[in-house]
């Protein structure tokens, strides 16, 4: 809670749900800021494990780093929210978090590449212990809700001991099904504290909004970053296929400019009113952001090919852009548009993500999804807007 006097530590109480004019604050946008080097270092190991024809493996690397990096920033977003104190020891807690946060971007490389998580465990772990002081903080000063932080503090300390103590168990044994159990348990902690007495905690549902819809922003640029980056290094090498690069990157632009569109074309804020839709909504944005950042890696991969220093069929090339653009539609569709939608509108995204899949059969996959979301767009904005809300 911003004010004129700076204060080094104050009481952290819970903050009021309906309290008015409540925004992002300047240390919640460097948070993210700083997050978003952890998404680009996830998002570049997916673009050359597609381009090398190492699909799966990129692609689990990706799918277990990016979870790291996007509780990690949901648990903090949903605590601010709460708790938002805003002094001293509140910044320097969050300090530790974000040095946890590019620790843990260090470590993507070994752990994408040679499956070492030895330092991104130690950056997850850091992000996620200065968390557990912070609920104990807000245990000791908001006593109606002391059990709900209570038990926070307990269920994260004890599964980061469960993250530590997996990284001592044999090579031998099957690290998919073990990540699978711990994040089982993380995302288990919230759903056992925010139902002890005295709970749910306070967040405010414009705040979560806007926090969850600037992160999105933030993704979405990462993947222009990363395209961008990709067109200049084949263009830097004096290419031949110049217009081919035009077009992708023309066709490229226009995709993220319809996914940003999508996503913000209806307010989220009014579907959170209960814990059971706030819990689903939140979790189900981890497809939403790690779509939004794998398009970046497909643009990249379709420019590698275009250029042939790619290894894969052109099917294949565009399936890496075609497949996360469709979940990313399928989940906007799921937690923004079906709550919101009757008739036959509803039917609009998940048409929309078939088609999307069944681009990379043609000759022209990138140019002809960008026309598909264009179309979705403009279905959205006049017929979809003259069908009343069944929210809000």
């Amino acid at each position: 809670m911003t004010s004129p006097t700076r204060n080094w530590l104050v009481p952290m109480r819970a903050r009021p749900t309906d309290e008015p004019h409540r925004v992002s604050t300047p240390l919640e946008l460097f948070f993210d800021l700083c997050f978003v080097v952890a998404v680009a270092q996830a998002a570049a190991p997916l673009h050359h494990s597609i381009a090398e024809h190492h699909v799966l493996d990129g692609l689990r690397g990706y799918l277990m780093v990016f979870f790291a990096i996007w509780w990690a920033w949901m648990n903090f977003t949903w605590f601010a929210s709460a708790y938002d104190t805003d002094d001293d020891v509140y910044r320097i807690t969050t300090f530790v978090q974000i040095a946890g946060a590019l620790v843990l971007a260090a470590g993507v490389g070994p752990a994408v590449e040679d499956n070492d998580f030895r330092v991104i465990t130690i950056g997850y772990v850091i992000m996620r212990l200065a968390l557990v002081a912070q609920w104990l903080r807000a245990a000791r000063s908001d006593p109606p809700r002391r059990n709900v932080a209570v038990r926070y503090a307990i269920g994260v300390t004890v599964v980061q001991i469960l993250w530590i103590l997996r990284l001592w168990l044999p090579e031998s044994w099957p690290i998919v099904p073990i990540f699978v159990l711990l994040v089982l348990l993380d995302v288990a902690v919230p759903v056992w504290a925010e139902r002890a007495a005295g709970g749910p905690t306070t967040y405010h549902p414009h705040h979560i909004a806007e926090r969850y819809g600037l992160f999105t922003i933030i993704v979405l640029g990462e993947s222009i970053a990363a395209a961008t980056v990709a067109f200049r290094g084949a263009l830097d090498e004096g290419s031949d296929h110049n217009g081919v690069l035009l077009r992708l990157a023309v066709a490229g632009l226009v995709v993220v400019f319809a996914l940003w569109w999508l996503y913000f074309d209806r307010s989220a804020h009014a579907l959170l009113t209960t814990l059971r839709t706030s819990i689903l909504w939140g979790y189900g944005h981890y497809f939403i952001f790690a779509a939004a950042a794998a398009v970046g890696a497909g643009l990249g991969v379709a420019v590698d090919h275009a250029t042939h220093h790619a290894e894969i069929s052109s099917t294949l090339a565009g399936y890496a852009i075609a497949v996360p653009v469709a979940v990313y539609l399928f989940f906007v569709w799921l937690l923004h548009i079906r709550p919101h939608q009757s008739g036959p509108m509803l039917l609009a995204f998940p048409v929309a993500a078939v088609l999307a899949l069944l681009t990379p059969l043609t000759h022209a996959s990138l140019e002809l999804l960008a026309v598909i979301l264009v179309a979705l767009v403009a279905v959205n904005v006049t017929l979809g807007r003259r069908v009343p809300d069944r929210v809000g």
